[in-house]
């Protein structure tokens, strides 16, 4: 992959990110506080636990750091997987979010990505 290709999905994924948050806030209580710097984002939950997101441009990776722990996600075969499980970073964000904000959160990869379920 070109490092401009690599940008174009890391940039479509941190937007899918993004708007995730402002919909999560708009339709629940959750209320997930998203500060983008960059080619980070950093998630807040209300108990002021974060999830950091941050790209990785010489690996050509998006980090992700959260309670449990760190990962590495790489983009192939039309989405972002772990690269030690091959799990789909928008499944583990949903995941990880939803334990840290005590309550089921859905991050959708964006269109044109596929989901965890594809």
């Amino acid at each position: 992959m070109t490092d401009l290709e690599y940008l174009d999905h890391a940039e479509a994924a941190l937007k899918a990110i993004e708007m995730a948050c402002d919909r999560i806030n708009d339709e629940t209580d959750a209320d997930v506080d998203n500060q983008r710097t960059g080619g980070m984002i950093t998630l807040t939950f209300a108990d002021r636990s974060q999830i950091i997101i941050n790209l990785q441009k010489p690996l050509q990776e998006i980090w992700m750091a959260a309670r449990a722990g760190g990962f590495h996600y790489r983009f192939s075969q039309g989405q972002w997987t772990d690269t030690k499980d091959g799990s789909a970073l928008f499944a583990e964000l949903s995941r990880y979010a939803s334990a840290q904000a005590g309550q089921p959160l859905v991050f959708s990869a964006p269109s044109g990505a596929r989901s965890a379920s594809s």
